[in-house]
């Protein structure tokens, strides 16, 4: 009997300790300098510094394309990678993730660090690391992001519900708030579109030629000014004009991570709806419009929304994989 005893309680201890063991690894939490020490005698984030900034240095798109690439990655399913995924029927093959760039970069950084350290550095991460060096260099203030994230072995179109252009301040919110960010950050998040560019397609039957469905209507909310120049230089009411560019802020400020987006829908030049409907009258989101135009806030509170947005449904410890390809499942 004392026996029979005796080996439930080593067997009662061994399945406690597997469990404890699982639930550690499953658990393990994302921290600062995760990467420390584990890829030889090299310097991850210094190496995914490096290749951003030569990059950002003769193309300054890639800002815009990085900070795109995070908020689709990470909005659907949590950054996990899912993105980055190649075939049929993957996150990328989804219509509003067909415009999506910037996965040339992400690629170069992964082949480089496979070279230094194979199967160490995550996908998840690389995607992270990236997006806050660019935004640096792009004159936004530079945050700390803690790392540690494994690349989720799923990525399927199905899942990708993504915010549209022609959003109200309404919708804008609810999408925003059902990833957990409330309204100041929504506007905040939106700002990214200070360094962003679309393409006249978006706005000329929205804005510009087919105003809540009247043939030849112009949207009011919309400066007379900037309507002219879209119909009569940039957009004009042809076919041949879709994939012609507009910057999302001011031509001269479009490389520059700064506030001028707030201060051109303060007068009514925002581009696409979703970003003029956050400043119209009654919106819960038109005095944080002001006060980010009106002040420096956005500088810091931008950085901070990033790194909430990159810790979105996470997998660490033994969770998931690290690719060796970003392109692939392992």
């Amino acid at each position: 009997m004392a026996l029979a005893a005796a080996h439930t309680r080593v067997v009662l201890l061994v399945v406690a300790l597997s469990v404890l063991g699982l639930a550690t690894g499953s658990l393990a939490q994302l921290k600062s300098g995760f990467y420390t020490g584990r890829c030889g005698g090299n310097d991850v984030e210094t190496i995914v510094q490096g290749l951003v900034k030569a990059r950002v240095a003769r193309d300054a798109a890639i800002v815009a394309q990085l900070l795109r690439l995070q908020f689709h990655e990470c909005a659907v399913n949590g950054c996990d990678g899912g993105l980055l995924i190649d075939g049929p029927g993957t996150e990328k093959t989804a219509s509003p993730n067909l415009s999506v760039k910037g996965y040339d970069l992400i690629t170069a950084i992964k082949t480089e660090l496979e070279r230094r350290c194979p199967g160490v550095v995550s996908c998840s991460d690389i995607e992270i690391l990236a997006t806050r060096d660019a935004v640096a260099l792009a004159g936004g203030q530079r945050y700390a992001v803690r790392t540690g994230r494994r690349d989720r072995r799923r990525s399927s179109a199905a899942d990708v519900r993504l915010p549209g252009a022609e959003d109200t301040a309404m919708q804008a919110t609810s999408y925003f708030g059902g990833l957990g960010f409330d309204h100041l950050e929504t506007v905040v998040l939106l700002g990214a579109h200070t360094v962003g560019v679309t393409h006249c397609s978006k706005i000329k039957k929205t804005r510009l030629y087919s105003y809540g469905g009247r043939t030849g209507a112009t949207d009011p909310s919309l400066h007379l000014d900037d309507a002219q120049v879209y119909k009569n230089y940039v957009c004009p009411n042809t076919v041949t004009s879709d994939n012609n560019i507009l910057y999302l802020d001011a031509q001269s400020s479009v490389a520059k991570l700064d506030n001028s987006y707030y201060k051109r829908l303060q007068g009514r030049h925002g581009v696409l709806s979703v970003d003029q409907n956050l400043y119209a009258n009654g919106t819960s989101t038109k005095w944080h419009v002001d006060r980010l135009a009106n002040t420096n806030d956005f500088y810091w509170l931008f950085p901070k929304t990033l790194v909430k947005l990159s810790e979105i449904n996470v997998l660490t410890g033994t969770q998931g994989e690290v690719r060796r390809v970003c392109s692939k499942f392992n």
